[in-house]
């Protein structure tokens, strides 16, 4: 058979599977008679059929394309999936994100290792040349007098709840963005993520090395401890997620390339989606605890505030070890991811 006469003696059951469809998605399924939603099966078969025949023939691209739009369509209706529910969200952040931790260990300490190759970088680039502050410290800080900035904190200039509020869902914004870009960026075979990571940490060493030269080291870690460790322990779980789509570039084992890539893919967003609950502790510490500056807060006790939230954090991502392995209720990540 011809492919014109094909498409022409085909071309009614199309149109009618196009119809149904219209139909289903403005209203519903159940806006279908019953006899309807059975002639929608049958022609969602009987298309698949067609656009199978049409694919081993290189037959038309906008065909193709046509008959692949129906098909997607009707596989999205008849099979919706199931939607997520509280107990499946809760089963995946109690314990199916833990568990993905563990079998997930080597991404996260390279990714962490960036970003303290960063950090050591950055505070050793501003001890043998303080002039590259200008290159190495983040803009907001370059006027920035540490001695000055604790004596007006310490004077009570600090923020008022309104402003602390406010910054706190700055902060929560911004540091999903960071996430997200580490996790994107994973497309680029690693590099950028690994770059990101790098800069994020060579921006801190630099900084910290400022507050360093001017004594004021115990200030400036009871300042980033708080918010810091769950901060970037997200961050490097997110730079992680982007280094496991790498690997499904890099090391596909055996599989295509690209059906590599959709498989890691899975299992770095749901790396990703485990860091939300990381990012609000560490916005909310951010704009509240890390902003209040002694001596109405001591450094001693904001150090070891960021300690017991640190502690907090690691035992809740080392949870799995501590079960043993024992494996995460059965449809919780996966209900979670979907």
């Amino acid at each position: 058979m011809e492919m014109a006469e094909f498409i022409e003696s085909r071309k009614p059951r199309w149109e009618q599977l196009e119809s149904l469809l219209d139909r289903s998605e403005s209203h519903g399924l159940r806006a279908l008679s019953l006899e309807d939603a059975r002639t929608l099966g049958r022609l969602y078969r009987a298309v698949s059929s067609d656009l199978l025949w049409v694919r081993a023939r290189s037959g038309s691209a906008d065909v193709n394309a046509y008959l692949n739009d129906l098909v997607g369509r009707a596989y999205a209706l008849t099979y919706p999936g199931r939607r997520p529910r509280l107990t499946d969200v809760w089963g995946f952040v109690a314990r199916g994100f833990p568990a993905l931790m563990r079998r997930e260990w080597r991404m996260y300490v390279a990714s962490l290792l960036m970003l303290l190759a960063g950090v050591g970088f950055g505070y050793a680039g501003m001890m043998v040349d303080p002039d590259a502050a200008h290159y190495l410290v983040p803009a907001e800080h370059l006027n920035l007098d540490p001695v000055e900035r604790a004596a007006n904190e310490a004077a009570g200039d600090g923020m008022s709840v309104g402003d602390q509020a406010q910054f706190t869902t700055y902060l929560f914004t911004h540091n999903i963005q960071v996430a997200f870009l580490a996790f994107a960026l994973g497309i680029t075979v690693g590099l950028g993520t690994a770059l990101m990571l790098f800069v994020n940490g060579l921006f801190l060493g630099a900084l910290a090395q400022v507050y360093a030269a001017k004594g004021m080291a115990g200030w400036f870690w009871a300042w980033i401890l708080p918010h810091g460790i769950p901060e970037i322990t997200a961050i490097c779980i997110a730079g992680a997620a982007g280094l496991v789509i790498a690997r499904g570039m890099v090391a596909p084992r055996g599989l295509p390339r690209g059906q590599a890539v959709r498989q890691e893919a899975v299992t770095a967003v749901r790396l990703l989606f485990g860091t939300l609950v990381l990012f609000v502790l560490a916005g909310f510490i951010e704009g509240t605890v890390s902003q209040i500056h002694p001596p109405k807060l001591s450094v001693a006790f904001k150090v070891s505030f960021a300690l017991t939230v640190g502690a907090g954090v690691y035992a809740y991502l080392l949870s799995d070890w501590l079960r043993g392995g024992r494996a995460a209720p059965a449809g919780g990540p996966e209900s979670a991811h979907g």
